[in-house]
């Protein structure tokens, strides 16, 4: 995968003398001995990350912890003390006024928790504005709004005004105008945090279905643990302006850092997050449509099998066969499976959610791709004792 954003060693500290303050933080003073003593505030402390192209990355903390002052820091609109952000290779802290002035245009689009759009403008024209400011001629600036709008769904809204629009809508605007601006990364600072929590839900699977069509490299900040584990590819967890944990939904779930992420995961229901992959088995015996029903017996009774999954020869999932109807089979001196293949399998990709595995009533379930080549399987017993393990109410 191409890296798209690299962040080395950065450090963000507000008041007179910053510098002497990274020497202190690397020494072991805390961002309360410096706030105390110095009157130095820590924002970011020694924060390093990746994220690859088209990754949509998740920062998560507490107030106060970072996670804003470091998506700022990301396009300098908070000049970092020190450190390193390369994009697409190039170190924008080394960049001119200029030079970073056109990198803003070309690479970022922002939205932020407040819709900050213009009352006296249009819907068109609120979208339109990252363009003008850019100095694109009018009908190109148009049409490029009309398409983004048309991406968020708001297609027909063009000559409304803010005010006859839902908060949901506002802030689809908003969306809209980073889109029309076609940036490489996304940056979104609370961006659903001040909308009604049907509506924010609403906007997380709108965010989820627009990065399925345009795969842009989005940094989404919250403090919404739940937004974060439906959102994130990846996701950050800072405190007091420092990385506690970075990882996948499930490795922060699976394996919490510390205490303080301990806390913050300590009320999530798991089974909405866990995945079959996490749960399921090798599928160590299978049968093919060539064996016969003696050989296929003979592969059940091996491993103390009384059903048997059947593949074609890339593994791709054709059905199931009962050790019943293949006896029948045998003493019959029937030589081939198809008569005896159910296709009515439940099967799952590797991303289902534990609670989509509790909803089938039979068990085992395949678990496949998106080829219907055959993963693994989730016996019941593989689930339960998943959610054992993890303390929750099935």
């Amino acid at each position: 995968m191409t890296e798209k954003i690299k962040v080395e060693n950065l450090y963000k500290v507000f008041g007179k003398n910053p510098s002497a303050a990274i020497k202190l933080l690397k020494s072991g003073s805390s961002k309360e001995e410096l706030l105390r003593h110095h009157k130095l505030a820590v924002g970011i402390n020694n924060v390093s990350f990746e994220i690859n192209e088209g990754e949509f990355l998740v920062v998560m903390g507490l107030s106060g912890s970072g996670k804003s002052t470091l998506i700022r820091c990301l396009n300098r609109l908070i000049e970092p003390t020190a450190g390193k952000v390369f994009i697409d290779g190039i170190d924008i802290t080394t960049l001119s006024e200029e030079a970073l002035r056109q990198k803003r245009l070309s690479k970022f689009g922002m939205v932020f928790q407040r819709f900050a759009l213009f009352p006296h403008r249009t819907v068109l024209k609120n979208t339109e504005y990252g363009l003008e400011v850019q100095g694109v001629e009018p009908a190109v600036r148009r049409q490029k709004a009309e398409e983004a709008l048309d991406l968020v769904g708001l297609k027909g809204w063009e000559e409304s005004y803010p005010a006859q629009l839902s908060g949901g809508m506002q802030q689809r605007v908003g969306l809209a105008r980073a889109l029309a601006l076609d940036p490489d990364i996304l940056l979104m600072d609370e961006a659903f945090s001040a909308l009604d929590p049907l509506i924010r839900r609403e906007m997380q699977d709108e965010l989820l279905a627009l990065q399925g069509r345009v795969n842009k490299t989005i940094v989404f900040i919250t403090h919404d643990l739940d937004e974060a584990l439906k959102l994130g590819d990846k996701i950050i967890i800072m405190r007091d302006g420092a990385i506690v944990q970075a990882g996948t939904p499930e490795e922060i779930l699976t394996n919490p850092a510390d205490e303080y992420v301990e806390k913050f995961i300590e009320d999530v229901d798991v089974s909405k997050i866990l995945t079959a992959e996490s749960v399921m088995h090798k599928a160590s015996a299978v049968t093919f449509p060539k064996d016969g029903p003696k050989t296929t017996l003979h592969k059940m009774k091996e491993v103390g099998l009384s059903n048997i999954l059947v593949v074609d020869k890339d593994r791709r999932l054709m059905g199931i066969v009962s050790a019943e109807a293949a006896s029948k089979l045998s003493r019959d001196n029937e030589k081939s499976l198809e008569s005896i293949i159910d296709e009515d399998v439940p099967s799952v990709l590797p991303s289902a959610s534990l609670q989509e595995l509790f909803a089938f009533e039979n068990f085992p379930v395949a678990v496949v791709d998106e080829q219907k080549r055959l993963k693994g399987l989730v016996v019941r017993g593989a689930l339960l004792a998943a959610m054992a393990e993890r303390r929750i109410s099935g």
